[in-house]
């Protein structure tokens, strides 16, 4: 049997190869990949600025939802057939952060479907440690969100969001929105910054406020709305310098700001408002086995995230939806179907 595989080959082009599946082994399974979605990541891929990490001939995707179709020996608790979702974090279990309990930071991590091949093909093989079982009901479509989702549950988590606090998420796109939504699950009074129209448009018919920095001083607005008080809680997620600025004008005293986004270049930061204001700053990266759980549990509740699925496509139009998302301000999360007949 040989199944597709689209291979990144460098220079914003994908090629469609047939292959023969890896067979699972020990404490491994495999599974049929029903959809796998494409992230801010799997950009940077495309557009060259990761080439020197995974070569020109590299499998990418990882926000994949599919069924087991094979189980390798020492393996328990699956059984074939069962949907399922992959946490693409694979640790040493050696270094000083997984002695410490935090494997999802390992100095020796590799990342599924970057340091090795991911899911952007029909069957994928993974250690048995990596997968999270589905409940009956939630679609696969949806499901492919939820590694995306875990994302904003740690960045929540990390950050101690409470209830009834004022949050502020700059940056709203599908990382941006998912936070806010996280937030709000948490109780919050939410607010995002975006300057994209299309973004903004869906944050209000989400029934959030947004707010637009290019027309109004967002800083202004939130101390206003909070009796001048600021955000408890601020979140990072535009990767610009801009947001950088905003995130230390609108935190509120010993308010918390978490770092969600990757910045290319080093950004200027206030650090006099953290002394003067006692802020408190937080890294959040990727996410642990706790916030898989409650993004499958938010998801099964029907938190509306499905509606930033803007785009499906089929494996051999993945060129097409890589280069549209590039070039449509609209699209926010695009998935491809890989198995059509699993999905």
């Amino acid at each position: 049997m040989t199944i597709d595989a689209a291979y990144y080959c460098g220079d914003k082009t994908f090629q469609l190869e047939r292959i023969e599946p890896v067979d699972p082994g020990r404490g491994q399974v495999q599974i049929d990949v029903a959809y796998c979605g494409i992230c801010g990541t799997d950009l940077h891929v495309y557009l060259g600025h990761m080439d020197a990490r995974i070569g020109n001939h590299r499998v990418i995707g990882h926000e994949m939802s599919g069924r087991i179709a094979a189980i390798g020996p020492d393996v328990e608790g699956l059984e074939i057939a069962d949907a399922v979702v992959v946490r693409p974090l694979d640790h040493c279990g050696e270094c000083p952060a997984c002695q410490a309990g935090h494997q999802h930071i390992c100095h020796k991590l590799k990342f599924l479907g970057l340091d090795t091949d991911g899911a952007f093909q029909g069957k994928w093989t993974v250690p048995a440690h990596t997968v999270h079982k589905l409940p009956d009901g939630l679609q696969l479509d949806h499901a492919a969100l939820v590694e995306p989702l875990a994302v904003a549950a740690h960045d929540v988590r990390r950050a101690r969001v409470a209830a009834k606090e004022d949050v502020l998420v700059i940056g709203g796109g599908p990382i941006g929105m998912l936070v806010a939504l996280a937030a709000r699950e948490a109780g919050a009074n939410v607010t995002l910054s975006e300057v994209n129209e299309n973004r903004i448009a869906i944050a209000h018919d989400m029934g959030f406020t947004a707010l637009n920095p290019r027309e109004v001083d967002v800083d202004e607005v939130v101390n206003a709305a909070t009796g001048n008080k600021g955000a408890d809680v601020v979140f990072e997620v535009s990767g610009t310098q801009a947001g950088v600025d905003l995130m230390t004008k609108a935190a509120a005293a010993r308010g918390r700001i978490c770092m969600v986004a990757i910045h290319a270049k080093k950004p200027e930061i206030d650090l006099f408002q953290f002394f003067w204001r006692e802020l408190e700053m937080l890294g959040a990266r990727v996410y642990e086995p706790a916030d898989y759980d409650k993004a499958i549990a938010m998801l099964t509740g029907g938190i509306g995230a499905e509606r930033l699925i803007t785009d499906i496509r089929a494996l051999n139009a993945i060129g097409d939806a890589f280069k549209a998302l590039t070039e449509n301000p609209a699209s926010m999360k695009t998935l491809i179907c890989i198995n059509e007949g699993v999905a």
